[in-house]
């Protein structure tokens, strides 16, 4: 009893000392940040200078090195839309991005996401590499940063800065041809799923029946009504007395039934035309 009270508390004694959390030597960051109409999200992690030199043949980033961009696992980069960075195309989708550093420009080197391992990626062939040219800096930055600026309503540059060393990349979006067809689509009015959904709801809400009729015949006014739609159509007609006029919806609404090979709208708008029938 003695021997397994003493295993218990060496056992507690690890737990415990398992649980200590210390700081990072180089934090994780995670900045997520509209670049039009653009999500964009950036994960890594920041080294620091701490002394050392950073970029060169000799550093601790050495020229014409692949580099992950941080430390510890990869840089994670992700685009909800299809963008171009450096006027080059990327599609939508997260990617892993690893640098190669040299004394006048970088290599970007992009590809599909698929664990934060950075050394996985190394013998892959990369979905997209770009090249941007290095500025120096007068002012140090301690700790490696990623940041976007000058932001325009369809692009903006995401700036790497470590040391006395800064480069970027230019991503540019299409946002004009996307707010064009949104504002044509909401300028035109509701749609006729619109029209079917209020009027759905009026309907099952026990609203206003002369306006969920209102709104379902819109709905269903077109060459390519949907028979779901028109047997919304035949109930709300049924629930205001209109018996004649529910059993036509019905009986359109199974033929357009039959049609899409839907038998489960069929029994129920032969069940409803024998109800209203009678």
């Amino acid at each position: 009893m003695k021997r397994i009270l003493l295993l218990s508390f060496l056992l507690a004694g690890l737990t415990a000392f398992g649980q200590i959390k210390t700081p990072a030597a180089s934090p994780t960051c995670k900045i997520s940040q509209a670049i039009g109409l653009t999500d964009f999200t950036v994960e890594y992690s920041r080294p620091s200078v701490k002394g050392r030199t950073i970029f060169a043949a000799d550093g601790l980033v050495k020229f014409g090195k692949k580099w992950r961009l941080g430390a510890n696992r990869v840089t994670k980069m992700s685009f909800s839309t299809d963008v171009m960075l450096n006027k080059k195309d990327l599609a939508a989708g997260d990617y892993a991005v690893i640098a190669t550093p040299a004394a006048g420009s970088w290599d970007f080197h992009f590809f599909g996401y698929d664990s934060g391992s950075w050394s996985s990626y190394l013998e892959k062939e990369p979905t997209l590499t770009i090249t941007s040219p290095v500025v120096p800096m007068g002012e140090k930055v301690e700790t490696f940063m990623i940041m976007t600026d000058e932001h325009t309503s369809s692009g903006a540059n995401i700036y790497f800065l470590w040391d006395k060393t800064m480069t970027a990349i230019a991503v540019s979006t299409e946002v004009d041809s996307k707010v064009m067809a949104n504002i044509d689509k909401v300028m035109s009015g509701p749609s006729a799923g619109d029209m079917y959904q209020a009027a759905t709801y009026y309907h099952q809400n026990g609203k206003d029946m002369k306006k969920a009729l209102e709104w379902i015949e819109k709905a269903t006014a077109g060459d390519d009504p949907k028979f779901w739609q028109v047997r919304r159509k035949a109930l709300i007609l049924g629930d205001m007395g209109k018996k004649a006029e529910a059993i036509k919806a019905a009986t359109m609404s199974m033929e357009l039934a039959k049609a899409a090979g839907n038998d489960e709208y069929v029994e129920m708008n032969k069940k409803s035309i024998m109800e209203w029938s009678k």
